[in-house]
């Protein structure tokens, strides 16, 4: 860090020791990080009722600030969401660790062996909101993976990570890892933030994960480097030749399965063929699991307690019961209309028809393209990643569900016997 920092001492005292962790955890054997993950598993069903307890009082803060009904649900543990966390992180045990795979090699003419081999990043900052499962996705794949993490949760979840941090710090310490690899620095509030922003030299690669606005303001102001991670304007597109039983099935899932997160879809796209038919099932079953629809004029009409859709719909990820629905005249307008509005984060057409499947899959640019599929499979634990450090939404390093690979890079290896280059 410069010497201009203004950064408190026990901040920096935090990032330096999850820098010098880091350094042991790099090198830390498959089995010491499995045993670390385990006594992590264990430890968040054990402290389920601590855990819990300190989940309630920050939903009661956060009912109490206003916040909206899909913070809400991305804030809220039970039960049953800390076994899933649990499993989620015994999932990354039975995963092989990528510290040390080879990526590429070759034997030069003179005999000089060369080899491209993953190593961890290091530090890995991830800045977020009101996700307490981020908490623990990020922290189980950064050791799996050899790096130390610093953790800025949000006001939102202060209490929650709080203890987790503190589960996963006491899992480290029983398998013989430094407990200083995971940090959180909730306690420095927004200047936390910003200071894990402008901590290069300690941190190394830096994830935001929520609002357009907080992804925005990381990307914009950070130096050391970002992986961004996108908002979701997620569209769907009906094909004229779309099954009837799978438009239905596929979007409902697709909008009212979990709609705070961001894989939901926001964005209907029917091609005016196929709307007549279509749309009265499609937007019927919708209603009928409480979604406010936004629809155009030429959608409006099959739309039960619709209401006019506006330019601003079209680029809102509202992260509730609501979706915006557009009639098209082919898919040419409808892959116009994601290539204007999509963050580029996960797009679905249905279709019967090979030849437009196809075209779609090669024309859309987005992190994840599909065909008959609902949106919702955009993420890692469904890919086999066991959990995700998040959705990539940018082209570099790494595009998609993160998993383990994607928190290395790599060096090169090289092993002579007294060559010299002539």
């Amino acid at each position: 860090m410069s010497q201009s920092t203004v950064a408190p001492a026990a901040l920096v005292d935090k990032l330096a020791a999850a820098k010098h962790a880091s350094i042991a955890l790099a090198t830390a054997t498959t089995l010491q990080k499995n045993a670390a993950l385990t006594a992590i598993a264990e430890g968040v069903v054990a402290s389920a009722d601590e855990i819990l307890a300190a989940n309630e009082l920050d939903l009661a803060n956060g009912r109490e600030n206003g916040l909206t009904s899909g913070l809400l649900d991305r804030l809220t543990l039970s039960t049953a969401r800390l076994q899933g966390l649990a499993d989620a992180v015994l999932e990354v045990v039975g995963l092989t660790d990528p510290v040390g795979q080879s990526v590429r090699g070759s034997t030069l003419p003179n005999g000089v062996a060369i080899s491209q081999v993953r190593v961890p990043f290091g530090v890995v900052g991830a800045i977020y909101e009101a996700r307490p499962n981020v908490t623990i996705d990020i922290a189980a794949l950064a050791i799996k993976s050899g790096n130390a993490a610093v953790l800025r949760g949000g006001s939102a979840a202060i209490e929650t990570n709080r203890v987790l941090v503190s589960v996963i710090q006491a899992a480290l310490a029983t398998a013989g890892l430094p407990a200083d690899a995971v940090q959180t620095i909730d306690e420095f509030g927004r200047a936390g933030a910003g200071e894990l922003m402008r901590a290069r030299g300690y941190v190394d690669v830096l994830i935001p994960r929520g609002s357009a606005d907080l992804i925005r303001t990381v990307v914009t102001e950070s130096t050391v480097p970002v992986i961004e991670t996108g908002a979701g304007v997620v569209h769907i597109v009906l094909d004229e030749s779309a099954r009837e039983d799978w438009a239905v099935d596929i979007v409902r899932n697709a909008k009212v399965q979990r709609p705070s997160v961001c894989n939901a879809v926001e964005t209907l796209l029917v091609h005016r063929a196929a709307a007549e038919r279509l749309l009265p099932a499609v937007l019927g079953a919708l209603a009928e699991s409480g979604v406010t629809v936004h629809a155009d004029e030429r959608a409006l009409p099959y739309a039960t307690d619709g209401v006019p859709v506006t330019e601003e719909d079209w680029a809102t990820e509202h992260m509730s019961l609501d979706i915006s629905v557009k009639v098209v005249d082919d898919l040419d307008e409808a892959i116009d209309h994601i290539r204007r509005y999509s963050t580029q984060h996960t797009e679905s057409i249905i279709t019967n028809d090979l030849a437009n499947a196809e075209r779609f899959l090669a024309q859309v640019d987005s992190a994840v393209v599909m065909v008959n599929a609902s949106t919702r499979f955009t993420d890692g634990g469904e890919f086999g990643f066991g959990a995700e450090v998040g959705i990539s939404t940018q082209k570099l390093h790494a595009r998609g569900p993160m998993g383990l690979p994607e928190l290395t890079s790599t060096k090169w290896i090289v092993r002579g016997s007294g060559q010299i280059r002539g």
